[in-house]
């Protein structure tokens, strides 16, 4: 799916450049001249033909992600893993530091649902759609690091902290991040 997704993107650029710095000054010149010739359709078809390849292979990805993930999220994938935005464990000692762990995702929403939010921002109220967006990013970053924290063999992660920022549109990242430790007590 990588590689069709690659050549409908490196299709869709060639066409785009080849339209607009070739095809944009041919038709400047020769304007009086009805008949498109045979490059500039081709670049037409990469352009449109690559469009479609990309939303294609996203859409058949998005599917078997869309399959895996319908189930809602558990809220801790490991009972074991005590998490803390502290640094300590009431009635524990950290017995030692096993070093950080992170958890890390970059999540976007539906173009549907962002059309929906963007009347939403006009009309007022909760963007309800980024409130799961964000919610969803979070616990799938939880459960990354404290994936992490397991395969350390830590009892507790300390010191947990979010970190978000804007990537490009309504996408957004999300980095979960503490230090895993083993307790004793």
């Amino acid at each position: 799916m990588k590689a069709l997704r690659y050549l409908g993107s490196t299709a869709f650029v060639l066409g785009l450049f080849t339209v607009i710095f070739a095809g944009m000054p041919w038709a400047v010149i020769a304007s009086t001249d009805p008949v498109v010739p045979g490059w500039l359709r081709l670049a037409v078809f990469c352009l449109i033909g690559g469009i479609l390849l990309v939303l294609i292979t996203v859409v058949i990805e998005q599917r078997k992600i869309k399959t895996f993930t319908e189930e809602p999220l558990p809220a801790t994938p490991d009972n074991t893993v005590l998490l803390s935005n502290f640094d300590a464990v009431p009635g524990k000692e950290v017995k030692e530091i096993l070093g950080l762990v992170q958890g890390h995702t970059v999540y976007a929403i539906w173009l549907g649902k962002d059309l929906s939010a963007i009347v939403r921002l006009i009309l007022g109220g909760e963007l309800t759609e980024y409130t799961e967006m964000m919610g969803n990013a979070r616990t799938m970053a939880t459960n990354r690091m404290i994936a992490q924290a397991a395969e350390m063999n830590a009892d507790a992660v300390i010191n947990v902290r979010y970190m978000t920022t804007s990537v490009v549109g309504s996408a957004a990242e999300l980095l979960a991040y503490g230090t895993a430790v083993k307790l004793s007590g």
